[in-house]
C-alpha cells in the first residue's frame, strides 16, 4: 500500500556468513565514536566495523572499527539502507549476546532493530525528505515445533558454549 509522497523498499544486508549484524538507529555524531568505545570495552578478541548514516550537515557515512574489511561492509550495508541515523555494525569473533547490552547503553542509541547472524531484508519507507527503517526481516520462517529431543539438545548447546550453567 502507497500514499502519494510515499514507497517502500527492501534492501539485502550483504555479510560473509561468519559475521553478525546489528542495524540500530541514534541521534548524534557522537554515535560512531561512542559505539566504537562500546565495543571495544567488551573483548579484546572482538573484531568489527560500524557505520552511522550521518541525517544533517554533511550527510555522510561515518564509519569506525578495528577491521577493516568489517568497516567496508558496515559501509555498505549503511549506504545500502540510506536512511538518516541508521546504523550498522558488523561482528567477528563474536556475538551480538556478547555487545547489545554495552551498544543498548550507548546515550545516542535509540533503538535496535535486529542482531543476527542470519539473512537479514531491511524494510523501509521513503517520502521525499529521505528514508527510514520500518522493520526487518531476520532468518527464514519457523518450519515446525521444538520436539522433546530438540528441546535437550538446545539446552545442551547452550552449556557447552557456556551460556548457561
Amino acid at each position: 500500500m502507497a500514499a502519494a509522497g510515499l514507497s517502500f523498499d527492501v534492501v539485502h544486508i550483504e555479510k560473509p556468513d561468519d559475521v553478525n549484524v546489528i542495524v540500530g538507529q541514534a541521534h548524534f555524531i557522537k554515535t560512531v565514536e561512542d559505539l566504537h568505545e562500546a565495543l571495544v570495552g567488551v573483548s579484546p578478541h572482538l573484531r568489527f566495523g560500524i557505520a552511522f548514516c550521518e541525517a544533517s550537515g554533511a550527510c555522510l557515512v561515518r564509519r569506525s572499527g578495528n577491521d577493516d574489511e568489517l568497516v567496508r561492509v558496515a559501509v555498505a550495508g549503511a549506504r545500502a539502507i540510506g536512511a538518516g541515523h541508521s546504523f550498522v555494525i558488523m561482528l567477528r569473533e563474536g556475538y551480538p549476546v556478547n555487545v547489545l547490552n554495552s551498544v543498548k547503553a550507548v546515550p545516542e542509541v535509540c533503538g535496535i532493530f535486529c542482531a543476527t547472524a542470519n539473512p537479514v531484508d531491511i524494510l523501509l519507507a521513503a517520502t521525499e525528505r529521505g528514508r527510514g527503517v520500518i522493520g526487518v526481516i531476520d532468518g527464514v520462517p519457523p518450519v515446525g515445533v521444538e520436539t522433546d529431543a530438540d528441546a535437550a539438545d538446545r539446552h545442551g548447546l547452550l552449556r557447552r558454549i557456556g551460556y548457561k550453567l
